[in-house]
Order: structure tokens, then C-alpha cells, then sequence
């Protein structure tokens, strides 16, 4: 064999073994995050967090949250929910939930928890209810019902009701928080910058949404996790308790307002991750 013959296949070994180097390099980098992150090789993704806002909010109102449970590697959706019936919300966010894949943590606030204990049952993907300073109406009873139950609530003396035409063209009626009353009533520990813009931007309920009655409630059959508001003028802390108790519900106190998502985002997000760790 001449040395030019040598000499090339000399070159030819030394570049399939380097490229060999390269390409276990390359493998190594790869693998090295998924075998490094334990958590999510043994239990797989984590579940979906849907957010529900109720009345007097919009989904802005979870931006607190959402910031932190991205951070801390779970996927989010905060559902605009429409306010006009409870029938109709929970239909809507079934849909939602329907063009979700994988399990889910459902959470919801105030009048949002009513309208997520209608729209999960018979979810097999909703593993998780998380209520916070929320309603978990038995079938039949309403927000209304509930808040009034017990002591606390001034909520009826600070709405402004504004007549408006339905859909169907019936007469209906939009309920706000005054704007003089907003932040004492709603968000009495959130920042008066803030709360001028959430005054702006409330979102109206029906008053016919907030009057009728539940169906089957999926806290019934699906594990649910409670955060009571202590400083609630909307839903008194003790109608949260009753609730909690007679859901057998994980239940959590902090000192907020009803406006607890704003107000408190980290115990918000610490009780959605608590239950975002039970499944499996």
C-alpha cells in the first residue's frame, strides 16, 4: 500500500471517530435535563391549571398566578367566563375543557366556583377543584342563597343594577360594584392604583346568574382544595367554612380580601400547586 493510500484512510478513521465524539456530545447534552429533572421523569407532565374569575373581574385578575405557576413549569388557560347564567357559563367553559388534553386542576373564584363545580362533572380529565374565596353550591342553591346564609356580606348595598335586553330579547339586569364602593367592597387590601383600574374594568353579572340554582356539584366525586378569604365583604368567611366542611375540601385561611387572586397570588398559587401534586 503506497503512503498516500495510508494517509487517506488514516484521515478517513480519525473523522468518523471525532464525529462519533461529536455526536455523543450531542446526545449527552440532550438526555442530561430529563434525567436531571426527577420530578418530571417520574410523574410525567403536569397537569393543565385552568383559571375561572367570577363577577366584578375579568382574567387579568389572575396575572398574578399565572405568573407563577409558568415559572414553576405548568401550562395555563384563564377562561373569560361570560357572567350571564350560571347554565350557560358552565356550558361554555365545558367546552374549554373539552379541547383540553390531559388531566387538569380546575380553580375558581367567587362566582367561579359555581360555574366550575357545574362544568366538571362527568370531566374525567378534572382531577382537582380549587376554590378560593369561592362558591361550592349544592344542587340547587345559588350564589345569592349562599351569601346570604350567614352575617358578613355587604355586597347587595354596593351594586348598581343597570337594566339591559338578553339575548333572547327579554329584559334582564347587569349587576356593578359602585365606583366609589369598589376597593372597600372588592379589593380593600390591594394597592389604590390597582384598584382603579379594577373599578374601570369590572366585569357585570347577571342578577339572574347570581339567582339560579346548581346542578349536580362535581366536588361530590372530584378531590377539592378551599382557600377562605377571612376579610371577604362578599362571601362571609364563615358561608367559605360551611361550604369547605360540607365538601370535605382541603381547607386553607388567609387574611384577604375577596379579591385574593390580587391580593395574594403566592398563597393562591401555594393551594393550585398543593393540588396539582396530587395527581397522578
Amino acid at each position: 500500500m503506497n503512503r498516500t493510500s495510508r494517509t487517506s484512510r488514516t484521515r478517513t478513521t480519525m473523522t468518523v471517530l471525532a464525529g462519533a465524539g461529536i455526536a455523543a456530545g450531542l446526545l449527552a447534552t440532550t438526555i442530561a435535563p430529563a434525567s436531571a429533572d426527577k420530578d418530571t421523569t417520574d410523574r410525567g407532565p403536569k397537569p393543565t391549571v385552568v383559571l375561572v374569575h367570577g363577577a366584578f373581574a375579568d382574567s387579568t385578575s389572575w396575572n398574578g398566578v399565572i405568573d407563577k405557576l409558568r415559572h414553576d413549569g405548568y401550562p395555563v388557560v384563564a377562561v373569560a367566563n361570560p357572567l350571564r347564567s350560571l347554565s350557560g357559563d358552565s356550558a361554555y367553559l365545558k367546552d374549554v375543557l373539552a379541547g383540553i388534553d390531559g388531566p387538569v386542576v380546575l380553580a375558581g373564584h367567587s362566582y367561579g366556583g359555581s360555574v366550575i363545580s357545574n362544568a366538571a362533572t362527568g370531566n374525567k380529565n378534572v382531577k382537582a377543584l380549587v376554590y378560593l374565596a369561592a362558591f361550592l353550591p349544592e344542587k340547587g342553591e345559588s350564589a345569592g342563597d349562599l351569601s346570604g346564609r350567614f352575617p358578613g356580606s355587604t355586597l347587595a348595598q354596593a351594586l348598581r343594577p343597570v337594566p339591559v335586553t338578553n339575548a333572547d330579547g327579554s329584559p334582564g339586569t347587569d349587576l356593578y360594584i359602585q365606583s366609589d364602593k369598589f376597593r372597600q367592597q372588592f379589593a380593600a387590601d390591594v394597592p389604590r392604583n390597582k384598584t382603579d383600574l379594577m373599578t374601570v374594568t369590572q366585569r357585570p353579572v347577571t342578577e339572574a346568574a347570581l339567582g339560579e340554582g346548581a346542578a349536580e356539584p362535581a366536588w361530590q366525586t372530584i378531590p377539592s382544595w378551599v382557600l377562605v378569604a377571612t376579610q371577604d365583604r362578599n362571601i362571609p368567611a364563615a358561608a367559605q367554612e360551611f361550604m369547605a366542611q360540607r365538601a370535605g375540601a382541603h381547607t386553607t385561611q388567609v387574611r384577604s380580601s375577596h379579591a385574593v387572586s390580587v391580593s395574594q397570588p403566592g398563597k393562591v398559587t401555594g393551594v393550585i400547586e398543593d393540588a396539582a401534586r396530587s395527581v397522578r
